[in-house]
């Protein structure tokens, strides 16, 4: 099966590392998209021309924002599921800003920053990295501190089409302890799209500190979709 993984906002592919060697072992063929995140708009369609390079039936994952640019990708016909990795999920007409707004703050929010035309990133301090990535290993931070590259307040504020999850089979990795994108909003996000659901306990940085148990799910949702028992 083609499998076309997504990074989330301020991401780069190096998201999916741990993830993308061991689907490629299990006989998969993978994708890697990297969004320049100016707005939801063109990372939708920056992903979708991507899947002109697939040749059969294809399974979009995407980690955090990257949840929300498969749930509008996931429209083409070309797309037969989504597994979402403790990710943004929206409803049509629903803005990821609008979801965040219905919940109590997440830790990271003491850790965001603006810059100069008000384009957000994190200021990845030894606070945050205590707080909201504990379980990175500290000899992999700082190349996760080189990749990453700050976000257009955009791909937050605007709003969702009608979400592919309506009509396709989905799959939800919610991260336990996540500091970024609160459980409950996860877990809320999974049931109101019908998913199939299963819990690490971690933090955000799911794909990155547990690419055994992502890459698990993800084929155990390409096998359901095959018709392929598992």
């Amino acid at each position: 099966m083609d499998i076309v993984l997504v990074h989330g906002a301020g991401g780069t592919p190096s998201t999916w590392s741990g993830v993308a060697p061991l689907l490629r072992a299990a006989g998969h063929r993978v994708q890697l998209v990297t969004n320049p995140m100016n707005s939801l708009r063109e990372d939708v369609a920056n992903t979708a021309a991507l899947l002109d390079a697939t040749t059969g039936p294809v399974l979009l994952v995407g980690h955090s924002y990257g949840g929300a640019v498969i749930t509008n990708v996931g429209r083409d016909e070309r797309v037969a599921g989504l597994v979402y990795v403790c990710a943004f999920a929206p409803d049509e007409g629903e803005s990821i800003q609008d979801i965040i707004g219905r919940y109590p703050p997440a830790e990271v929010s003491r850790h965001m920053r603006r810059g100069p035309d008000g384009e957000w990133f994190s200021d990845h301090s030894p606070e945050y990295w205590a707080e909201i990535g504990w379980d990175v290993p500290e000899d992999e931070r700082a190349s996760f501190d080189a990749d990453s590259r700050p976000s257009a307040d955009a791909i937050f504020a605007e709003p969702t089409g009608v979400p592919a999850w309506r009509h396709l089979p989905a799959w939800y990795l919610v991260a336990a302890q996540d500091k970024t994108l609160r459980p409950d909003t996860q877990r809320d996000m999974a049931a109101r799209a019908g998913a199939t659901v299963a819990e690490i306990t971690g933090s955000h940085f799911t794909p990155r500190v547990w690419p055994r148990d992502v890459a698990d799910l993800v084929e155990r949702a390409a096998a359901s979709l095959a018709g392929a028992p598992r």
